[in-house]
């Protein structure tokens, strides 16, 4: 098999750690692969303060991109991955070979997450913002499904998120979906309304192509044999 290079953006209050098992599986099959943290999350937690913002982490993935001269990529988001990866597609379309949306948001030109997002956490949002706090606290793993052997590993690693990740609207052009190869993964064990929406519309869409698969939200956890086997076809 021809190595290709994966840049792999986790997702909210998550960090590079998650991905670890398909990293190893992508690596073991000769593939090259960057697992970046988001500041302010996981071991980067340390940096964390109020004025991180969704422009921030796209500029936390185009710094990978640009130090390691990475290019003909398939990029992958998770979850709230999908926002950032948006954004960097807007930067760096022409750098990009597959974007792959993992159980992920797809925002359209100037919603932020809020916009997007479930009632529940969008409820949990809303009473951040009117408490005037600035970190969203960690979503436990129980809530995203993930297998009850990893859940206290889980727990264990995540970190609370800023607030204006969830907040900053997204600037888009249409570059990210002039990119010729696009991917969506549903979670159908997790049920969400925003990603059975999202879902919903790039599978009416023939530009797309599309997959499920039979786990939690953490698909790079619970499945990562299935997954890696898709970015592989990706």
């Amino acid at each position: 098999m021809t190595a290709k290079t994966y840049l792999l953006v986790h997702g909210a209050w998550h960090g590079g750690w998650c991905w670890r098992r398909v990293a190893d599986r992508l690596r073991a099959r000769g593939q090259t692969v960057f697992t970046p943290t988001l500041t302010g999350l996981g071991e980067r937690a340390h940096l964390l303060h109020p004025d991180i913002d969704l422009s921030l982490h796209v500029a936390d993935v185009l710094g990978v991109i640009n130090c390691e001269r990475l290019s003909d990529m398939v990029l992958v988001g998770h979850s709230y991955g999908g926002c950032v990866i948006s954004g960097v597609a807007e930067a760096v379309a022409d750098k990009i070979r597959s974007i792959v949306f993992l159980d992920a948001f797809i925002p359209d030109d100037g919603e932020s997450l809020f916009d997007v997002v479930q009632p529940a956490v969008k409820d949990v949002i809303k009473g951040v913002l009117d408490r005037g706090e600035t970190m969203v606290p960690e979503r436990d793993a129980a809530a995203f499904k993930v297998n009850e052997n990893d859940r206290a590993w889980v727990d264990s690693l995540a970190t609370p998120q800023p607030i204006g990740t969830m907040t900053e609207g997204i600037k888009l052009t249409g570059a990210r979906d002039c990119i010729a190869r696009k991917i969506y993964i549903r979670a159908v064990g997790y049920p969400n309304v925003s990603f059975d929406k999202a879902y919903a519309r790039v599978k009416a869409d023939r530009s797309w192509s599309t997959y499920e698969v039979s786990c939690g939200h953490d698909v790079m956890i619970d499945e990562p044999d299935r997954l890696t086997d898709i970015l592989l076809e990706a």
